[in-house]
């Protein structure tokens, strides 16, 4: 069994249709949807706003490599392209955690680090994460601390940047916004 946490952005082209894209392609092992959130880019290029959520995901079949890949597919087929780290993007799909059996994976693979390196750095991770998870809890080199404390050591400008819009990810019946079981 794998649990994932996944991170979705976009500030390019139909944003809202991208992230939409992305909640019905896992719609058979959605968990939950967290709202859609308005955020401020992060990195430092000059770029529109992003559009970002996070999705919690849980299928028997799958491995965290497999979340990737999918997510990957997902960027591919919205004809993402890599030229500057932090660029503007039509869709970005992260893995931030994941577990399997319950139990929380940690990677050093540079294919896929888990958790996420910088999941803790990210406000538009880690507000919209709360929104569905409140008690998630994440490790970091080794320290581990509810998502909550890990946002509370962000400036104020960060998390500032992170506005909650009225847009909604529903597809296929669900509500768009916290819980689903899968199917």
């Amino acid at each position: 069994m794998s649990r994932a946490v996944l991170s979705i952005g976009s500030n390019l082209g139909d944003r809202l249709a991208h992230l939409r894209g992305v909640v019905d392609e896992f719609a058979d092992c959605l968990v939950a949807v967290s709202p859609v959130y308005s955020t401020a880019p992060w990195g430092g290029v000059e770029q529109d706003d992003f559009l970002n959520a996070v999705l919690v995901v849980d299928d028997d079949a799958r491995e965290p490599a497999d979340w990737l890949a999918a997510g990957q597919r997902l960027e591919q087929a919205a004809h993402r392209v890599r030229e500057i780290r932090w660029g503007a993007r039509t869709l970005d799909v992260d893995v931030v955690w994941c577990a399997r059996g319950g139990e929380p994976v940690i990677s050093a693979d540079p294919v896929l680090t888990l958790p996420h390196p910088r999941a803790h750095e990210r406000a538009f991770v880690l507000i919209p994460w709360l929104a569905v998870e409140p008690e998630a809890v994440l490790a970091v080199s080794g320290v581990e601390r509810p998502v909550r404390d890990w946002l509370a050591d962000l400036e104020t400008a960060d998390r500032a940047g992170v506005r909650r819009t009225e847009l909604s990810l529903s597809a296929r019946g669900l509500a768009g916004e916290g819980s689903s079981e899968c199917n």
